[in-house]
């Protein structure tokens, strides 16, 4: 038995009222892209951490409306809190850092330029970058799809992380690895850069707000493939790959 359509709607106030109206992106991915029928099972998500069980009652030209039958907190959310700090990245691979840091369980998303940063961002790519977000966390059966949000430079990126205990700065020419891992109890903020890399001054920078120099080994990884490393060992010793 397949396992019910999963979309995020913005105007759930289950138990108070059991109706719900389903428009925009996700009416359209519903009705166009799924075929989604009067009477079908679905599970509609509102980034609380609940899932509400429904029924499609009555589908419009741009409008779905559904009765929520029952709702219960969602199991797939981590039980320690990752907040991925990346550079941002030529082309389409910060969509794909976004996509794959979704599934391995990141709670928050922040992307930032920097001194070697030769990528942009504007409001269309951040919201792409959020809808990338969604789209994943809905494939990996996630109640929650983390926030991407944009910080134009690196001081206002770190500062964004100050309230987290473990703080982790990867980067290319940090001598090994200033911490253990494996002793590490989270929440975490890890921080990757683009493809330039980082300077020195920042490094000492992150240095002065609190993070550790950590190292991915001694091999140079590419930007999108250090972002996923550190969320996956991250993640791994948080006991979410386990």
């Amino acid at each position: 038995m397949s396992t019910p359509r999963r979309f995020f709607a913005e105007n759930i106030d289950f138990p108070e009222s059991a109706e719900v109206c389903l428009e925009g992106e996700e009416f359209a991915h519903a009705k166009t892209v799924l075929r989604v029928e009067e009477g079908s099972e679905i599970v509609l998500l509102d980034n609380s951490g609940r899932e509400y069980s429904a029924i499609v009652q009555k589908i419009e030209k741009r409008r779905l409306f559904a009765h929520i039958t029952g709702s219960q907190v969602g199991g797939k959310e981590p039980r320690v809190e990752i907040y991925l700090l990346c550079g941002a990245l030529k082309g389409d691979k910060t969509e794909f850092v976004v996509q794959k840091a979704t599934e391995l369980g990141v709670s928050k998303i922040g992307v930032f330029s920097s001194e070697f940063c030769s990528a942009y961002m504007n409001d269309n790519k951040l919201e792409r970058l959020n809808k990338v977000a969604r789209e994943a966390a809905k494939q990996c059966l996630r109640s929650r799809a983390p926030e991407v949000t944009y910080f134009s430079d690196l001081n206002s990126a770190l500062q964004s992380a100050r309230e987290y205990s473990e703080k982790l700065f990867f980067c290319e020419f940090s001598s090994g690895s200033e911490g253990d891992l494996s002793s590490m109890k989270g929440p975490f903020a890890a921080v990757v850069g683009s493809e330039g890399g980082f300077s020195e001054s920042e490094f000492a920078l992150a240095k002065s707000l609190g993070f550790k120099g950590m190292s991915l080994g001694k091999r140079i990884l590419r930007a999108e493939t250090a972002a996923i490393a550190a969320c996956s060992v991250i993640s791994y010793i948080s006991g979410e790959l386990g």
